[in-house]
């Protein structure tokens, strides 16, 4: 669309770019609504007891992870009434914006990208639609709740007619999927994804990585064979291929116990998905980006592991006999589903504890410079 008069007008802490005389698209408005999206991401009163909000899982501050001791404990974080607790720990938001849409790549024969750690919303947009009505999560009973929370704020009727439109809430559906755009625009925002590590910094010769970072980069190439599922390739890697896979990963008992799912709960990742019908694909989960890796645990889509080298320790010996899991002092637990658990990639990967360490100290290095303070 031509603009014939550029407005410039700020309202209620919004500021708001538009054709004089004329509609605007949502196109016309990418500053704004970033600036929205992020209140509305904050904003704990468009959840049933008003407790509960976006950041409440995933904290700027705490590299978009949950700090809350609760999550730090068990592995999944609180509901919105603060009793409820789920089955799956909420992943990292950072980076969130890379992940491809969900899709079945046919050349290399597998599911690819998605939000959730099942790919069940197809991107952001459709990802931020679900939290709200999630009875473990915000609680909302439908969209209609929602969307009448969000015209309880004057400011917020007033941003969404204008960048959607004077009739944006005549439609409630159509207000509710404006809602998740909103807020998907600002996790799309540099704020989520800055590349500022160590790591970031090194390959633009800004810093030098000491001899133990460096071995860790060549095992994670190399003998550990990381790189086959995390590539580090090009300047602003995302250290993830999108895929999904059964890492053998076993229950986490402190967790289910919590939320009351039960003994003969099995949770089959992407095969919950209503895309996949393979059963071949029971157990996988979403490969996870390992930028901020060292800040955001626990670990694992079920919060299991508390540290990163108990994560690395797994993966190189899950399948030795006698290897012990330091964080219980006994030999690992099978798997929740063993039956397609990846063996030829991890398990016995045979790296000396040096060689842990080593890994250890270059995924280290993937954090950003705004949370290396959170290093552990």
């Amino acid at each position: 669309m031509k603009l014939n008069t550029l407005l410039v007008t700020t309202f209620c802490g919004f500021i708001f770019v538009g054709c004089g005389g004329g509609s605007s698209s949502s196109e016309n408005f990418g500053i704004n609504q970033i600036a929205l999206g992020e209140k509305l991401y904050h904003d704990t009163s468009l959840s049933k007891d008003k407790t509960m909000s976006c950041a409440t899982c995933h904290v700027i501050d705490s590299a978009f992870v949950d700090p809350r001791p609760t999550n730090l404990s068990l592995g999944a974080s609180l509901g919105d009434d603060l009793v409820s607790i789920g089955d799956r720990n909420a992943p990292t938001a950072a980076y969130a914006k890379f992940i491809p849409k969900f899709h079945f790549d046919s050349r290399e024969g597998l599911f690819i990208g998605g939000q959730f750690l099942d790919g069940r919303a197809t991107d952001l947009t459709e990802q931020a639609k679900g939290p709200f009505l999630n009875p473990v999560e915000m609680n909302m009973p439908d969209e209609a709740s929602v969307i009448a929370r969000v015209q309880e704020n004057s400011e917020y009727v007033q941003a969404f007619k204008e960048i959607y439109g004077d009739d944006i809430f005549a439609d409630t559906q159509k207000a509710y999927a404006a809602l998740a755009d909103t807020i998907a625009k600002f996790e799309k925002s540099d704020t989520f994804a800055p590349f500022s590590s160590k790591y970031d910094k090194a390959l633009k010769g800004e810093e030098i990585l000491t001899e133990q970072e460096v071995r860790g980069l060549a095992l994670f190439n190399g003998k550990a064979e990381c790189h086959a599922c995390h590539p580090a390739d090009g300047s602003k890697a995302n250290f993830t291929d999108f895929s999904y896979d059964n890492l053998g990963v076993p229950v986490n008992h402190a967790l289910r116990s919590a939320n009351g799912k039960g003994a003969d709960f099995i949770d089959n990742g992407l095969y919950e998905n209503t895309q996949v019908n393979d059963k071949g694909l029971k157990g996988a989960f979403r490969v996870s980006t390992l930028r901020n890796i060292a800040v955001t645990g626990p670990y694992m889509h079920n919060g299991l592991f508390k540290d990163l080298a108990t994560v690395v320790h797994f993966y190189n010996t899950r399948d030795v006999v006698g290897a012990i899991n330091p964080e219980t002092g006994a030999a690992w637990e099978k798997g929740e589903v063993e039956i397609n658990k990846n063996s030829a990639e991890l398990g016995n990967l045979k790296l000396t504890d040096e060689e842990e360490a080593d890994l250890v100290a270059f995924l280290i290095t993937l954090t950003d410079e705004e949370y290396e303070h959170l290093i552990p």
